[in-house]
């Protein structure tokens, strides 16, 4: 199995605003309480357009979807929580915590993936979960190894353990549960995704192991990355914070690698974090400024990777 993809899903917000819904769990999220929703909106899709250019210029086969502007979708701009493509052909549907967020399934989109020639045979769908309160959010809550055939998740109000392990055995994948939080306020509080604290790349891992208060947990995973080759670049708390754990390592043009976060990960790293990654992948970093204050999310969400075969037609 391959760890990385040249091929990527991206929706266009037409109405991208702070999510009132998302915000009692998602402690990255800010009001900017000086700009019109219109504003927000505009800004979100000039770094959204500036950030699609960026990677179709190192050859990253970047598919676009518009959004609608009904049903309200404010994150639809974070495609990765709801659906994941896979190299068997099949593709997984997540149950999403926020009501408005089960409304950015489209089953439109999987016809478009058909049309440009990806294959899909299977429909792993888990949404009926939200009747009985239990989510797991995609890519989003879970990390993951394809190549290892493993998958790490932070346990959270937006990852439940049960969902988690079913997965797991559905898309036979070795579970590493664990729980990871941030300081918010001086209390330690659950992270609501797993990929805001930890990237993994075909050879190396980024990750916040300091979020892991567990000491055992945060051993495990360690011992896991180190098991399968990865060299680890441990990030701190407030580099976190910058979402430089959102990262996500793809394939442009002939096979080069390319790590691509924002440009506030980016600016955030040492010298000495940026030299051991870019013996792995050359960082690609974009300015979303916007989308991450009234998102809470960064770079890695907004990308849904494409592992789907290709007909040969």
């Amino acid at each position: 199995m391959k760890q990385t993809t040249n091929s990527i899903l991206m929706i266009r917000p037409v109405a991208f605003r702070m999510n009132e819904q998302t915000a009692v769990n998602n402690y990255y999220q800010k009001v900017l309480d000086n700009l019109l929703p219109a504003t927000v909106n505009a800004k979100a899709q000039q770094e959204f357009d500036s950030f699609v250019e960026k990677l179709r210029a190192v050859g990253i086969d970047v598919i676009v979807v518009e959004d609608t502007l009904n049903p309200d979708t404010p994150d639809s701009i974070f495609p990765n929580n709801w659906i994941s493509f896979h190299e068997n052909a099949d593709v997984v549907l997540y149950p999403m915590f926020a009501e408005n967020r089960r409304k950015e399934r489209r089953e439109e989109i999987l016809d478009i993936l058909e049309d440009k020639g990806f294959e899909i045979e299977n429909i792993l769908d888990y949404t009926d979960a939200e009747q009985d309160g239990f989510f797991l959010e995609g890519t989003g809550s879970i990390v993951l190894d394809r190549a290892n055939a493993k998958a790490y998740c932070a346990l959270s109000p937006r990852a439940d353990e049960e969902l988690f392990i079913e997965f797991c055995e559905d898309l036979d994948m070795h579970p590493i549960i664990f729980e990871a939080f941030q300081t918010v306020n001086g209390e330690r509080k659950q992270i609501y995704h797993t990929n805001v604290m930890m990237c993994i790349g075909d050879t190396f891992a980024v990750i916040c192991s300091d979020c892991i208060d567990d000491k055992k947990e945060r051993k495990m995973v360690l011992d896991f990355l180190k098991a399968d080759g990865k060299e680890i670049i441990l990030i701190t708390e407030a580099q976190m914070n910058n979402f430089a754990g959102n990262m996500l390592e793809v394939c442009g043009s002939n096979e080069k690698r390319f790590l691509v976060m924002s440009e506030s990960a980016h600016q955030s790293l040492t010298q000495k974090q940026i030299d051991q990654l870019e013996k792995h992948a050359q960082i690609l970093s974009s300015s979303l400024d916007t989308i991450e204050a009234c998102g809470g999310g960064s770079a890695r969400c907004m990308m849904a990777e494409i592992f789907l075969p290709k007909s040969n037609i």
